[in-house]
């Protein structure tokens, strides 16, 4: 396999939806940096793959990127995976692929499942294209910023959320969207209890109020004039 930096998307939920690309690639390289090795050995278990898996997370990115660096240069071939779906997307990765491409060393990406391409096909809202902007700020203030600069949006804008913080999110669009914004909210996507609904912020809350929600969810605001 050539040297090189290789970006695999794995599956958000269903371990059926890893590449047929993607397994040859995880098979293949000399080793395989992980946001956590843990979560990623219960793929490599279920394929067989037995590369070895290097820590690298969000703490650690830089460091690791150098030592990305310098194996390759040494010849090898190296993969890099989040926990789910496309490093890079609200999730580590983004620092490793700059400073490879800074270094000049080969970056490839093998594609794969995200979760906000996923939910926007859901949705129903993406034709016309979408506004991605990952997790708000946990600070109230950064997050009522961040979404009112979306008002007047005439795209969907997509949202990442801690299932503990979907309640106060749902507050916080119908004080700062109104109480007539339709959101889509989707919920352990491709996994045994997948849920979507589209709704108010306050139909929103009552689904899920007196629930314990589990599972990172996707949230589309759809714009206000569709």
């Amino acid at each position: 396999m050539d040297a090189g930096l290789y970006i695999v998307g794995t599956p958000i939920g269903h371990l059926g939806d890893l590449s047929f690309r993607a397994l040859e690639t995880l098979k293949e390289v000399d080793a395989i940096f992980a946001e956590d090795t843990r979560h990623t050995s219960r793929l490599t278990q279920r394929y067989g793959i037995t590369t070895r898996l290097v820590s690298c997370h969000k703490f650690n990115e830089v460091q690791r990127a150098e030592q990305i660096v310098g194996r390759i240069r040494d010849g090898e071939a190296v993969a890099l995976v989040s926990d789910s779906g496309m490093p890079g997307i609200s999730d580590p990765g983004s620092r490793v692929a700059a400073i490879c491409r800074e270094a000049g060393v080969p970056v490839t990406a093998i594609p794969g499942p995200t979760a906000v391409a996923t939910a926007v096909a859901l949705s129903g809202y993406g034709e016309h294209g979408f506004i991605f902007a990952g997790f708000l700020p946990h600070k109230s203030g950064g997050r009522k910023r961040d979404l009112e600069k979306w008002r007047e949006a005439d795209l969907p804008v997509v949202l990442y959320e801690s299932p503990y913080r979907l309640m106060k999110l749902m507050d916080e669009i119908e004080s700062c969207l109104g109480s007539d914004r339709t959101v889509f909210t989707a919920r352990e996507l491709t996994k045994q209890f997948e849920e979507t609904m589209a709704g108010t912020p306050a139909e929103t809350r009552a689904r899920y109020e007196g629930r314990t929600v589990k599972g990172e969810c996707v949230v589309i605001i759809a714009p206000k004039h569709p």
